[in-house]
């Protein structure tokens, strides 16, 4: 990727709220969206023009009067696209392809209506998320494969819709007609970009809003749009041959990393990731401006999150961690072992690779990398872990301040544990107890094993970590699952 350049403003992604998930007010291109008439939308100008140049369905999320259609509208008046707009919670499907009529071959025609879908260069469903079911369905080709009925749509280049937001589990901004989209549908849309709102507005981009008025689009405000979608065209194979290498590496990184946080992107996703950061990339590329890679594409991947179609709430931070994570792995030296342990989500497999890494002097690294992974884990799991660390020989190889937190850890497990508080027969803790004394009664103490388990549960009892009897049986199962996976390691 570019190296970071000094933007003209200060980044504000800090400031974007938690949920839901707004588009990051990160750089900003010249503004060829207020050359159309459009004001207090350059937060999102990047996406937009990234999805207009792929010719990628776009879904433009947010509230009413925010203007999702009349942004859509003054692309296709710009680029002189001949457009369908359609009320998606009104349609009949006969109005979007005609009425069928036998040929005298036996096979169907269309009647086609001056409303039909044939020979479209761009198509708005509008209020999608309001759409009946079965007509969603049939919307499912058209957005993904420029097909009807199995006929495809030669002329149609751009598939574009505006919702609301989705109510999911709740509906307190009274959109309570919005439906979050089928999953399938939702993930077609290779942009979900939500709209800016009106308090993300400047002074000056309010007053343009109240002050603007409808006016046809001059001749040399499109033909400037349009010569900006081609150069945003033209950039892209530059883009793709200096970064793309390093893109995919980041997208792989960061899908498995958004999965840690319960968000889930599908291999098409990862796909439509990688052409979209490209392109965003290649909209500032192609204006010549400066701009900072990391936010770009931060900004790309908070566009290309169909979660927010669905009506689940997609945290900013969890977002913003990922990427940050992601960004740092994909620009380490593919040689450090550091890459590939980050790289790493599952807390075991990290432990293991990062043991079996060389780490020559940077006992700092590989300590920070242990003590994340034993606090990840769970109690039994993390007992187990520290065993490994201890008897495997890679207690040496830490820092002392960590060394000395895993050391305690196993000194627990070493010696004999002793129970000395008193136990009332009636109390919570009696039961506890007495599952412990069931499960301690199962391990051999012949085993070092089975000793260093029965030690951890019985110092774990102590410390009221283990409350109930249902604790102590997933204690007993983590510290032997894991003494199993790490053994064979070892």
């Amino acid at each position: 990727m570019p190296k970071k350049t000094p933007t003209a403003e200060p980044s504000a992604t800090d400031a974007v709220p938690d949920t839901p998930l707004h588009p990051p007010e990160v750089l900003k291109p010249p503004g060829a969206l207020r050359r159309l008439g459009l004001f207090g939308l350059d937060a999102i100008e990047a996406p937009v023009l990234a999805a207009v140049a792929l010719r990628a369905p776009l879904l433009l999320v947010g509230s009413h009067g925010t203007a999702k259609t009349l942004l859509l509208l003054r692309i296709s008046e710009a680029l002189g696209l001949e457009c369908r707009h359609y009320n998606a919670s009104l349609l009949n499907f006969d109005d979007l392809i005609g009425f069928p009529v036998p040929t005298a071959d036996g096979s169907l025609s269309y009647a086609k209506t001056p409303a039909a879908i044939w020979g479209a260069g761009a198509v708005i469903f509008d209020e999608i998320s309001r759409c009946r079911p079965e007509v969603q369905n049939k919307l499912f080709p058209i957005v993904h494969e420029r097909k009807v009925q199995g006929l495809p749509l030669e002329s149609l280049e751009h598939r574009w819709a505006a919702m609301n937001p989705p109510c999911g589990d709740g509906c307190e901004d009274g959109w309570s007609g919005s439906e979050p989209l089928d999953a399938a549908l939702a993930d077609r849309f290779a942009f979900v970009v939500r709209m800016p709102a009106w308090s993300t507005f400047s002074i000056d981009e309010r007053r343009a809003v109240i002050a603007a008025e409808e006016r046809p689009l001059g001749a040399s405000d499109c033909a400037a749009f349009a010569r900006r979608i081609e150069g945003v065209r033209a950039a892209l194979g530059a883009c793709e041959t200096a970064w793309g290498t390093a893109i995919t590496d980041y997208i792989r990184i960061v899908v498995d990393l958004l999965a840690t946080s319960e968000i889930d992107l599908s291999p098409r996703r990862a796909n439509y990731l990688r052409r979209n950061i490209l392109a965003v990339h290649a909209v500032f590329a192609s204006a010549g401006v400066t701009w900072d890679p990391s936010e770009a594409t931060l900004l790309a991947l908070a566009a290309s999150i169909p979660q927010q179609a669905q009506g689940r709430d997609v945290p900013v931070m969890k977002l913003k961690t990922a990427h940050r994570e992601a960004m740092k792995i994909a620009t380490l030296d593919p040689a450090d072992p550091l890459r590939l342990v980050l790289a790493t989500t599952d807390p075991l497999r990290r432990l293991e690779v990062a043991c079996g890494a060389s780490w020559e002097s940077r006992a700092t690294e590989f300590s920070n990398v242990v003590i994340d992974v034993l606090a990840e884990l769970r109690p039994g799991a993390r007992d187990a872990a520290a065993a490994y660390i201890v008897e495997s020989g890679h207690l040496g190889r830490l820092n002392s301040a960590v060394a000395s937190q895993v050391g305690e850890i196993y000194r627990r497990l070493a010696v004999t544990q002793k129970v000395d508080d008193p136990v009332h027969t009636s109390s919570k803790a009696w039961k506890t107890w007495g599952r412990m004394k069931e499960v301690l009664a199962t391990l051999d103490p012949e085993s070092a094993r089975d000793r260093r388990c029965a030690n951890a549960l019985v110092a774990l009892f102590v410390e009221s970590t283990l409350k109930t009897p249902e604790d102590v049986d997933a204690a007993h199962r983590r510290f032997l699952t894991v003494s199993e996976v790490l053994g064979a390691v070892a």
